[in-house]
């Protein structure tokens, strides 16, 4: 047995991917990332990435922000891990501050680890208080890997795995680019739309509808924004049913659209909201939080969610120093400036190349949808990979989501704390790797 290290040239490193790491993805980004900082990210080859997802889109205060680093430093040294059914200061702290950022009645909280287990936790506190089984989310939904949370997701492939949980149902994604039910105008007509949606999840229903569970704004969708009036319009669907409306802000909690919380936006607080990317800004924290009704019923009925990290204090630590940095640095402020100059920055892009068919998104979550032909919305998935690879070549990294419904679209999520020199950096190599890509595709 040899556990000694291995050698540490990147051909080595590449080697060791190749023979020993699980492929959990159709590929792996070819760079080799030694250290970040801020919005940098700082290659074996001695090459500077400006990151534009902020890592899986949850740094949202850079990477190794000080107060980040001296916090970790701290809580290592005096409590990192206790058993799961003790609550320490940190938790009990966090918990008080998160309920005090959301409106009412939402105040308890349950913190974990990722996304999907908030999700998971939120399913089953919402199966469990309503005695019933049925969820529905969007058809191009992603909730998570998990169980539940995977029978929630529909922009993943599902062949292969087994029979999902029973009780799971799609209704259609309200994507004004690309509608599927549209009006004399030709434009998204999601009111009948929804209204369609909920016809069939209705024929379907064994009359045990428990939950729906949506994001505000659907990140893997390709940066959906639902109508004004949508989300107002699904709550009263829930409540006409006796479901629990359930909102997963792992990507747009925490000031990434403009407000604390996208839901905000369109004045329509859930029964249950599901954070976790951006609290621990990059660091594995989540919360699920719900009012003291919902939390009292579920506890009356034997509530269990007992994992190894819920609780844990040394990320609840870490969260509350996100909460520190967010108002003492009034990041919400920064986040709307620099994200009307990202906008702007995206619609001249959308002038100037014929490729980009759409710009859409709130604040620093935007997304730019790739098209080889504007009047068909005709794409190529083969063109979002190509303008990726530019920019990576260029010192740019970015994400590009592709789906069966839609041609490529760029998440561009860049820390909270990007500068108006870094947004524009980004903004300028996007441009360039566009021009010089695109005319390979569209003659």
């Amino acid at each position: 047995m040899d556990l000694q290290p291995a050698p540490t040239t990147d051909d080595a490193f590449w080697a060791d991917v190749d023979r020993h790491v699980v492929r959990y993805a159709p590929s792996f980004t070819p760079a080799i990332v030694e250290r970040a900082a801020g919005s940098t990210l700082y290659t074996s080859d001695g090459r500077e990435l400006l990151d534009f997802t902020s890592g899986q889109m949850s740094a949202i205060l850079g990477h190794s922000h000080p107060a980040i680093v001296a916090t970790l430093r701290e809580a290592a040294g005096t409590l990192d891990h206790l058993f799961s059914g003790m609550i320490s200061r940190p938790v009990a702290e966090l918990s008080r501050r998160l309920a005090a950022s959301l409106p009412d009645p939402l105040e308890k909280v349950l913190l974990l680890s990722t996304g999907a287990e908030s999700n998971e936790a939120a399913i089953r506190m919402a199966k469990l208080v309503t005695g019933k089984y049925e969820v529905v989310s969007f058809s191009r939904s992603w909730h998570g890997m998990t169980l539940g949370a995977a029978g929630a997701t529909y922009s993943a492939a599902r062949p292969g795995y087994g029979p999902p949980p029973p009780g799971n149902f799609a209704i259609p994604t309200p994507d004004a680019y690309r509608p599927d039910v549209v009006g004399p105008d030709g434009e998204l007509d999601w009111r009948r739309q929804l209204d369609l949606g909920f016809a069939m999840v209705d024929a379907q229903s064994a009359g045990s509808l428990a939950a729906c569970i949506v994001e505000p704004v659907l990140s893997s969708a390709g940066v959906v924004v639902p109508p004004p009036g949508y989300l107002a319009a699904l709550r009263q669907k829930c409540d006409e049913r006796g479901m629990l409306l359930i909102f997963d802000e792992a990507q747009t909690g925490l000031c990434r659209t403009g407000e604390w919380y996208a839901f905000e936006h369109d004045g329509v607080v859930p029964d249950i909201i599901t954070l976790s990317k951006t609290l621990g800004a990059g660091l594995p924290l989540a919360a699920m939080i719900t009012s003291a009704e919902i939390e009292a019923a579920a506890y009356e009925r034997g509530f269990l969610f007992f994992t190894t990290h819920v609780s844990d204090p040394l990320v609840a630590s870490v969260g509350n120093t996100v909460l520190d940095v967010l108002e003492q640095d009034d990041i919400l402020a920064r986040v709307r400036t620099r994200g009307a100059q990202l906008r702007a920055g995206l619609l001249e892009l959308h002038d100037r190349h014929e490729v980009v068919g759409d710009v859409r998104g709130r604040g620093l979550l935007m997304g730019l949808e790739l098209v080889l032909d504007r009047a068909t919305k005709a794409s190529s998935p083969d063109l979002g990979v190509a303008i990726t690879e530019r920019c990576l070549q260029l010192g740019l990294h970015m994400n590009v989501v592709q789906l069966r419904e839609m041609g490529g679209t760029f998440r561009i999520a860049p820390a909270l704390t990007a500068t108006e020199q870094e947004i524009a950096l980004g903004l300028e190599r996007l441009d360039q790797a566009i021009g010089e890509v695109a005319p390979a595709f569209t003659g």
